[in-house]
């Protein structure tokens, strides 16, 4: 597997699809209504939060030369959002061994995207590691607020039309245009020719 293939584990364009599905699952396998409610903000305050860094450096400059910060890492925050609860989810009536290992997969995953990140040099190490810290947080918050809360279990064809969409579009490889939006809207938010870059970070 290349960097650019694990890192394609934390793109919009595969993890908003698989949070959808997330979010169309949880009525028909939890017993609590509000589980679905709960992801939805844990996801969309990922998201939100990832926005507003990025637009404060891009369209504002707004940044830390010092930590070489210039917004959270979307594909480790994100990641670290949603794999840990996808991976809950799916384990939702397995043994208590191997529903642990299959959550601690659900946070692995996200490191090793994190770690591709620095790889292909698309992220500084406080970027990765502030949007990992700001993922794990929400996914962690959400697991803990659901620790009373029963699944219904998978079927191996559940399992397979859970996991058919995001497996499509892996094949795909078609990466997210998020980051060139954001660039797009942030200078044209601040009034700018073009948006703030890492070397502006520097040369102030």
């Amino acid at each position: 597997m290349s960097w650019k293939t694990l890192t394609y584990f934390g793109d919009s364009m595969l993890l908003i699809p698989t949070a959808v599905i997330i979010a169309l699952v949880l009525p028909w396998k939890s017993d609590n209504h509000r589980t679905v409610w709960y992801w939805l903000l844990a996801f969309g305050l990922a998201g939100l939060l990832v926005s507003i860094s990025k637009i404060m450096f891009l369209g504002f400059g707004i940044g830390s030369a010092r930590f070489n910060f210039t917004g959270f890492s979307g594909h480790s925050a994100m990641s670290a959002t949603l794999w840990p609860v996808m991976m809950w989810l799916v384990s939702g009536r397995w043994s208590g061994f191997w529903r642990l290992c299959t959550i601690g997969v659900g946070y692995l995953i996200p490191m090793m995207v994190g770690f591709s990140r620095l790889v292909i040099h698309a992220h500084s190490l406080s970027e990765v590691l502030a949007g990992l810290m700001l993922g794990f947080t929400l996914s962690s918050a959400f697991l803990l607020s659901q620790r009373d809360t029963a699944l219904k279990g998978f079927s191996l064809p559940q399992m397979g039309i859970a996991f058919l969409v995001p497996l499509l579009l892996m094949s795909h490889g078609r990466v997210a245009t998020t980051q060139q939006f954001l660039e797009r809207f942030s200078a044209d938010l601040a009034g700018l020719e073009k948006p703030y870059t890492r070397a502006d970070l520097f040369r102030q």
